[in-house]
């Protein structure tokens, strides 16, 4: 869709685009007009270290309008001037506000034209779709995320990005309903109807023996008091979504078609299950990586903590904890364990000849996996991850209470009793103590399986005994003090009120991770701005 604004109190119309078909680079003014400019009026009233004077004084080098050429056509319209838009995304996603407000915003507060490189007052607005359109742009191009690493390059030439990281991740709720497994089925076949052309929609409702036009969302009409009722509806709905996907089976698909029927398989298998007079009813179980609902497909079910739940997905940060820098951003399913991406978090410390010394990475027990301890180890990065310490049930002798020797590959109990390690393909092991437990004193303080006590030896068992080593030393666990906790506090201001707070503003894994990494952008900014910097002709500096 083209946008256009107009200037007003002139005799011309002033037509600025971003949107579709052809649009050519636009370039913003370098010098606004001295009279009619908002540099002289806002410049004494906004704060040396606040986010509006550090964009006003380095948006020109921060956001250049060559930085996206790329986005661009050779021929066409002009847009609006990218730096510009990307000013303006930037306190959008700072200030938490829509594209309608952030566009009021623009065209009505002068902070905003003053941040943009100090345009006059009367510099025209744009519509709410030149918005819309950049961040589509950018979610189509090579380097998505360009506004972030712009941030985050200026803080390295700043030198204020250490070696160091800290890790943890935040919830981040779904901006949909969690729907239940009728409305979802119903929902998924009506998807389906509507990705199917004129022809193949027909042949599909020919299949379809349920009355029901599929037309209208939400649930449909049943006596929900009445188990008969309920279970027949489930039974009909089953038997509509199984006909539509056999029909569709060896034929050639559209993408969009193709989702649509890979959705309804997903919410039919993982929500339903068959009867022995082959009826499907709603199954007792809960799918492990279960979809909760078709409106977004990406989002799951998670856990904070065991006793703390939430529906979305997980956002994942590391941050200098010197600078209190942002150094990446991953968005990831809520079910998503928070090791999982850990090494993608620090990937600027694992890659690259030119990698800092004196690396080091903090974080909770949550990624004191013996996997990521091993990465660690190998690439000399010295761990600030917690490790759990291991646990038996009934106050029995934990782990730590048998004497592992990986180097003969034997475990001796607390009795004295040495027994070899039996190991699996994959690199784990078992030690049996079974013959050995009866008629054993201890016993009663070792289990009370009949089997006896068994002793599980992970792939990566010495790098969670080291790390248990490492972590009972005071200076470890100083240092663990001083630095963990400065990342809950960059997530607690990531997620106020003020910038839209922990709602997801977005549907879909890949809209919610830019719009995080947006976020992340907009923080390092504010923070740069605190800290003072400012381009020289050597390049960025830190001058406060």
């Amino acid at each position: 869709m083209l946008a256009k604004a107009t200037r007003v109190g002139e005799n011309h119309m002033d037509v600025v685009l971003l949107g579709g078909g052809s649009v050519t680079l636009g370039l913003a003014p370098r010098q606004a007009d001295l009279m009619k400019g908002t540099a002289v009026f806002v410049g004494g009233r906004v704060a040396d270290d606040s986010i509006w004077a550090v964009l006003h004084r380095e948006c020109h080098r921060l956001f250049p309008d060559e930085l996206f050429v790329d986005l661009f056509t050779m021929t066409g319209r002009r847009s609006v001037p990218p730096r510009i838009v990307a000013t303006v995304i930037v306190l959008q996603r700072w200030f938490g506000l829509s594209d309608r407000e952030a566009v009021q915003a623009f065209e009505f507060d002068a902070r905003w034209k003053y941040a943009c490189g100090g345009l006059d007052f009367d510099y025209p607005g744009f519509a709410h779709t030149v918005l819309v359109d950049m961040r589509a742009r950018l979610a189509r191009s090579a380097r998505p995320k360009r506004i972030f690493e712009v941030s985050l390059q200026a803080a390295r030439e700043a030198g204020v990005v250490s070696a160091r990281r800290v890790l943890d991740s935040t919830p981040l709720y779904d901006a949909v309903a969690t729907q239940d497994t009728v409305t979802m089925i119903r929902s998924a076949i009506r998807q389906l109807l509507t990705a199917a052309g004129w022809a193949l929609e027909a042949e599909l409702r020919a299949v379809l023996v349920r009355d029901d036009d599929y037309g209208s969302g939400g649930k449909p009409t049943c006596d929900w008091d009445d188990p008969a009722s309920r279970e027949q509806l489930v039974a009909e709905l089953a038997a509509d979504g199984y006909a539509c996907l056999r029909l569709l089976e060896g034929c050639e698909l559209t993408v969009e078609v193709a989702e649509a029927a890979a959705l309804l398989a997903t919410v039919l298998g993982q929500d339903l299950e068959e009867g022995d007079d082959g009826r499907f009813r709603i199954a007792r179980r809960v799918a492990k990586d279960r979809v909760i609902s078709t409106v977004d497909p990406d989002a799951r079910h998670g856990h904070k903590t065991q006793a703390r739940g939430f529906d979305g997905y997980k956002g994942h940060v590391a941050v200098d904890p010197d600078s209190e820098i942002i150094t990446d951003t991953i968005v990831t399913a809520g079910n998503a364990g928070d090791a999982s991406v850990a090494e993608d978090l620090i990937d600027d410390l694992l890659d690259g000849e030119d990698r800092a010394e004196n690396a080091k990475v903090y974080g909770d027990s949550a990624y004191g996996t013996g996997e990521f301890q091993q990465r660690l180890d190998d690439e000399d990065i010295d761990s600030g991850c917690r490790t759990q310490p291991p646990s038996a049930p009934a106050g029995c002798f934990g782990k730590d209470r048998f004497d592992i020797n990986l180097d003969h590959d034997t475990v001796t109990c607390p009795a004295g009793v040495s027994v070899t390690i039996r190991r699996g393909r994959h690199g784990g092991g078992i030690a049996y103590f079974a013959e050995h437990c009866t008629g054993c004193p201890l016993r009663d303080q070792c289990t009370d399986a009949a089997g006896g006590r068994t002793i599980r030896v992970g792939e990566f068992e010495a790098a969670l005994t080291r790390a248990r080593q490492r972590q009972t030393d005071p200076d470890w666990q100083a240092d663990y003090r001083a630095n963990r906790p400065k990342v809950e506090r960059k997530l607690g201001h990531l997620m106020r009120r003020r910038h839209g707070g922990r709602r997801a503003r977005v549907r879909g894994q890949p809209k919610v991770d830019a719009d995080f990494n947006l976020l992340a952008a907009a923080a390092n900014l504010a923070r740069l701005a605190v800290l003072g910097l400012r381009s020289t002709t050597t390049g960025w500096a830190i001058t406060a």
